[in-house]
């Protein structure tokens, strides 16, 4: 027989589990098991990525979570049970119904249970039961609870009713043993609770690191998670060093009076197969006003009203020209429509469109998407490819199927508004922001893991302060000691630096914390809840964001846009507003050339370029100063050079 972890906290119970997803899987197929389980503390941020690494290394990845029980119902903020205000329980998803009924379990206890943490009720436990398999959790389970408090028989009752809700092949009592001493008078009644009512045990290892010899770092990360000292007494703590990746060998030495728990840890993963689809584009349907046939027959007469407009209507071209233009949006429309991406460009017209006549600025387009005449005819773009020789193939290529990428600016005031807009439109359930996570970089992790270990701030500054800052790469722990003899010193030389850097590789590059994606906005042809899982901060609608961040979201198909606050464009919209209550006159910005030669002489000849987008940082101003633009086309090619990829 084999065994596996079916009870396992990655990176992603923040700042409580440092075991990385990269390392735990590795770690399983070194010991020999071909599958392991994720079982985050009430999230599912990680099960993407966890998914993806399993299947690279051909384990087999059982898709889980850890929710928290109330104990009456999630509606609850009130509870009669003392300490109690939620219990443990373990979730796994045995096939792709148990998948979706998991999202939308985790998503409930955000958006209508949380207190104190994202809770659930029985009621929801029995609505999305299906597909599921359930375990009775650690020390914090309801079930561990009642038995250590001396109420067996009601112990058993409970038992026998999450069993009634699951099925009794659905649910099992869940063994632990982390050298604790309520573990051994729990397991004992849950063998004879096994016995008398025909439940199914089962064994596991709470696992919060990987290696045994990650304890210190992982209760230095709980110091960083409670804001205590390593040295403070009254902390949190995980006593006893048992929670890591163990060896099929030690959990049968565990529970030698259980070998069938241990055998059923098998069997579970063995039915447990989750399939999720990658590459499969769920982008909203778009309804189109009446008289129009389709979504393609209403984007062409968009682009014909445009083109009309911004070309036949414009002296700067000669009726040849018009027709070469005219055959270029022709091929343009047409692939969009053999990619599937007609509603998509439209969504993306009408949020724009709804801005430009409800006050709202909106910036002329940048990226790849102010290469399409398609996009400047319809006015999601206003710059005019041809003119500026810009290039569709990088917007869109059939050759290299991928979602077109518009980054749209908006006024930073009334950013809000339009995704307000886009709520009402498609409906609330449907539209939410992206997480995004925050990982330990080497100079964050010194100061955190410096500030645990009592060290001065000045001093874990000054370690901080050795780790070079390179553009366009975050320079790692492993790289400073390699490459800068002055860090190698110190680190072999201060016994305190020596401690705190043996604590920091061990926690660098660590998951540490959510937080919102600065523009990605999602809009699903559905409720959101079916998609992906659901986190609320604060438990306010404005606040729900999907748990999965950018990269994955966007490989299970969902469709993101871009919603960017751009603080120039309220800047610009004030200063025009001053100029028309000083002169009278509001000028056409729309229309203004770009040609005048005192602007380049005296501002970006100089460098004297604060607040101008993209022409703001130190280096910039270096380079305006030594290349001397003196026209549009200038600033072009420094703004395309000075990026990070370039650079």
């Amino acid at each position: 027989m084999a065994f596996t972890h079916l009870h396992t906290h990655t990176e992603y119970s923040l700042l409580d589990g440092s075991n990385k997803i990269k390392e735990y899987v590795a770690r399983v197929k070194e010991l020999g098991m071909n599958s392991a389980a994720i079982t985050d503390h009430g999230v599912m941020y990680g099960v993407i990525e966890f998914y993806k690494t399993c299947k690279a290394a051909e384990i087999n990845p059982v898709i889980g979570c850890e929710v928290y029980v109330a104990p009456n119902s999630r509606l609850e903020r009130e509870t009669s049970h003392g300490e109690d205000r939620y219990y443990h329980l373990i979730l796994l998803a045995e096939n792709n119904k148990g998948y979706e009924n998991l999202m939308k379990i985790v998503s409930i206890g955000f958006t209508e249970g949380y207190y104190y943490r994202p809770r659930v009720d029985f009621e929801t436990l029995e609505k999305y039961h299906e597909g599921l398999i359930c375990l009775s959790a650690c020390l914090a389970g309801e079930i561990p609870r009642y038995i250590v408090r001396g109420f067996y028989e009601e112990a058993k009752a409970i038992a026998e009713k999450y069993a009634a809700c699951f099925g009794k092949d659905n649910f099992f009592l869940e063994l632990q043993d982390h050298g604790i001493a309520d573990q051994k008078l729990v397991n004992q009644q849950l063998v004879r609770m096994s016995q008398e009512t025909g439940i199914g045990l089962v064994c596991t290892n709470d696992v919060h690191y990987t290696y045994a010899d990650d304890v210190e770092a992982h209760d230095v990360l709980l110091c960083i998670q409670t804001g205590k000292k390593i040295t403070d007494e009254d902390r949190m703590r995980y006593e006893g060093g048992q929670f890591y990746v163990k060896s099929e060998d030690e959990m049968r030495a565990l529970f030698p009076y259980a070998k069938e728990a241990v055998d059923n840890t098998q069997k579970i993963a063995d039915r447990c197969h989750v399939t999720i689809e990658f590459g499969n584009y769920k982008i909203p349907k778009y309804e189109v006003p009446e008289g129009y046939a389709s979504a393609y027959e209403f984007l062409r007469a968009l682009c014909d009203k445009g083109f009309e407009e911004k070309y036949i209507s414009n002296d700067a071209y000669t009726k040849e020209q018009c027709d070469k233009i005219y055959q270029d949006m022709e091929y343009e429309l047409g692939i969009i429509e053999k990619m599937g991406f007609v509603e998509y460009i439209l969504i993306v017209w009408d949020y724009i469109n709804w801005a430009k006549t409800h006050d709202c600025w909106v910036g002329p387009g940048r990226g790849s998407g102010a290469g399409s005449r398609v996009c400047y005819c319809t006015g999601i773009t206003n710059i005019d490819p041809v003119r500026y020789n810009l290039l569709f193939e990088r917007f869109l290529n059939p050759e290299r199927v991928s979602m077109p990428d518009f980054d749209v600016d908006f006024c930073q005031n009334n950013r809000g508004r339009v995704i307000e807009y886009v709520k009402s439109k498609y409906g609330e359930e449907s539209v939410s922001q992206i997480a995004t996570f925050g990982t330990m970089g080497a100079k964050g992790v010194i100061k955190d893991v410096g500030r645990v270990l009592d060290m001065s701030y000045s001093e874990a500054d000054r370690l901080s302060r050795m780790i070079p800052t390179r553009p366009g790469h975050n320079t790692t722990l492993e790289e400073a000691l390699s490459e800068e003899p002055q860090f190698r010193a110190e680190v072999r030389n201060n016994p305190q630096a020596r401690k705190l850097i043996e604590y920091a590789l061990k926690l660098e590059g660590t998951t540490r914390s959510l937080g919102i994606h600065a523009g990605g906005v999602l809009i699903a042809p559905g409720k959101l809840i079916d998609f992906c899982p659901l986190y609320a901060a604060g438990m306010l609608p404005e606040n729900v964001i999907s748990m999965y961040d950018k990269k994955d979201v966007e490989a299970v198909g969902l469709v993101k846009f871009d919603f960017l606050g751009l603080t120039t464009l309220t800047i610009i919209e004030r200063a025009l507003d001053y100029i028309e209550k000083n002169t009278g006159v509001r000028p056409d910005i729309e229309h203004m050339e770009c040609d005048d030669e005192d602007t380049y002489k005296k501002i970006f000849q100089t460098g004297d370029t604060v607040a101008v987008f993209q022409f703001e940082s130190p280096g910039m101003h270096k380079l305006l100063i030594d290349a001397k633009p003196t026209q549009l086309s200038d600033l072009i090619a420094l703004n395309a050079l000075y990026r990070p990829g370039p650079m």
